[in-house]
């Protein structure tokens, strides 16, 4: 049956939608399962599991490596993403503005804001990532990190056309890559017209061998001290700053 939910705001394609996963497979958290992305030099510790968090929250432990960054500008049409760097330093973009965020600064962005943001220095980067409501947004993201693994992306780590327009046209409430060019409404009909002959040649929008680890790795006691007793990023941990 294809999955129906909506997030709110802005809908998914419905006949690109995947299967919903066995409940089976989501009656056990996938917290302290470990990600990587080899091609973006991300490598992703889950603190909570979106998918059996109460408040459909993700948080994660970042590391990325020297040289890493995020695949591409993006924003989330209905999640708001919350930063704090732990270790190291993030040059983070928003609306067109730079700025630099080091160890114990943090930055909130609201949905349907553009952002990117990119490791600076030698120093590999830990950062505390808070994605609201992010269950959807952790499956295409997971589908994403296993496509680098296994090959099937290009050299920023975005997955080839066809497997692009498949999942970033399903997954578009959650996650919308922004380029410079073709222009966003010529890039949606883009996604949307090759999305069909995608999964016409067997793409799905998610792949569940992708959405679970065998790495596994125990949430340090001091990142564990900078959540709340939902698992959320406290407030009076992450000052958030927006000058």
């Amino acid at each position: 049956m294809p999955e129906q939910e909506n997030a709110g705001g802005v809908a998914p394609d419905p006949m690109a939608m995947p299967q919903r996963h066995p409940r089976e497979e989501l009656t056990w958290s996938r917290r302290g399962q470990v990600f990587s992305n080899p091609v973006t030099g991300e490598r992703v510790l889950l603190l909570t599991d979106p998918e059996t968090h109460p408040g459909r929250t993700l948080v994660a432990h970042l590391f990325v490596r020297p040289g890493g960054r995020v695949a591409a500008p993006h924003v989330h049409p209905v999640a708001t993403e919350r930063l704090h760097v732990l270790a190291g330093r993030v040059g983070f973009q928003v609306g067109g503005r730079r700025r630099e965020l080091q160890a114990g600064e943090s930055y909130e962005v609201p949905p349907g804001i553009v952002h990117d943001w990119w490791q600076i220095g030698t120093e590999e980067a830990q950062v505390l990532v808070e994605v609201t409501p992010g269950e959807r947004f952790v499956r295409v993201i997971g589908t994403t990190f296993g496509l680098a693994r296994d090959g099937h992306v290009d050299a920023r780590g975005l997955p080839h056309l066809l497997q692009a327009a498949v999942s970033l046209t399903a997954y578009r409430d959650a996650i919308v890559f922004v380029f410079a060019s073709p222009p966003q409404l010529v890039q949606r009909l883009l996604f949307g017209g090759l999305a069909p002959l995608g999964r016409l040649l067997g793409k799905q929008p998610v792949y569940p061998e992708y959405l679970f680890s065998d790495d596994l790795l125990a949430p340090s006691p001091e990142v564990l001290a900078l959540l709340d007793e939902q698992g959320r990023l406290r407030r009076e941990a992450a000052v958030e700053r927006s000058s």
